[in-house]
């Protein structure tokens, strides 16, 4: 039997038959546009235009209302937090640790605020007490330009460039870019420091050896010592003020003596010990590098003949 190809019908597969039903659907959907498109003037299309940049306007003075008028000595903010431990309203958590922490308060009350289970928040604007977020639910001000879930810190002052630290687990300033976390040291530094800081594990989890705050969460600025030790700058700085120059936990020296030990080469040179003690030799530990030596009795200083430092103590004789 045979069939001429008039009489054959020839069927689409499934993958043509929905081609070119997608086909079609372009081109409906495609006409609907057109046809929309085409029903609106000029006139009606700009109207539209205008009236959703007015109300992207009206949306963002709305998160603005307020900004940098609210807050406290520590933080420009919309908002004020309700501290879990004792359930009474701060401004910031160093708000409460300034109240509830110091010399005037009950030692046995005295307490600071575990700043992750800070579970409420209330709006500075309208009063709404709330679940910590970054906008409030009821007047839609935006409580905190810069916001961290984690730390729950709310800051409207965003020249500080702050940025939440993983390694460090809180939230620090100065611009993320410009700094870098060692994780032996367990805390950030300048990214000048990189390849250049000696390690100390923990090197910020303690207080500071001057003023005793600890200064892994201190809000002033930190310096690293040539030892690797930390200390605060202006505590630092009141320790250069008062002619001390050796670093408060190790005694090694914090800054460049050379000029100085030069100084006191002058000095010895020019004042002879008495003839009963010109022979006489101690034992002595240098500060800086710790090289044991048996050195000539001066009543000044004595001298390490390694590295040429006075910045050392007689151990005996």
């Amino acid at each position: 039997m045979s069939f001429s190809m008039d009489q054959v019908e020839i069927k689409p597969s499934a993958a043509e038959g929905l081609e070119l039903s997608c086909q079609q659907q372009n081109e409906n959907c495609k006409v609907y546009e057109e046809e929309a498109w085409g029903s609106c003037s000029p006139q009606s299309a700009l109207g539209c235009m205008v009236k959703q940049e007015s109300n992207e306007a009206e949306a963002t003075e709305l998160l603005d209302k307020g900004l940098m008028q609210y807050g406290c000595a520590h933080y420009r903010r919309r908002c004020r937090i309700r501290a879990p431990c004792c359930d009474e309203i701060f401004d910031c958590r160093h708000c409460h640790n300034e109240a509830r922490n110091n010399i005037n308060v009950d030692q046995k009350l005295r307490h600071d605020i575990p700043r992750r289970q800070v579970s409420k928040v209330i709006c500075s604007l309208c009063g709404t007490e709330q679940e910590v977020q970054q906008v409030c639910i009821n007047c839609g001000v935006c409580m905190g330009k810069y916001f961290c879930e984690s730390c729950k810190l709310f800051d409207d002052d965003t020249s500080k460039r702050q940025y939440h630290c993983d390694g460090c687990g809180i939230c620090r300033i100065g611009g993320q870019e410009n700094f870098f976390h060692c994780h032996k040291c367990g805390c950030c530094y300048s990214i000048r420091l990189k390849n250049s800081h000696p390690c100390v594990e923990g090197a910020m989890h303690h207080d500071c050896p001057v003023c005793f705050e600890f200064l892994f969460e201190s809000r002033q600025d930190v310096t690293v010592l040539p030892c690797g030790h930390t200390i605060h700058t202006n505590c630092l700085k009141e320790m250069r003020d008062h002619f001390q120059y050796a670093c408060p936990l190790c005694s090694k020296s914090v800054c460049d003596m050379s000029k100085v030990w030069e100084k006191f080469d002058e000095e010895i040179a020019a004042t002879p010990m008495p003839e009963p003690y010109q022979n006489k030799m101690v034992s002595i530990l240098c500060n800086d590098c710790g090289t044991k030596s048996l050195v000539r009795f001066h009543v000044l200083a004595r001298k390490c003949p390694n590295c040429k430092s006075y910045n050392t103590r007689q151990t005996q004789g």
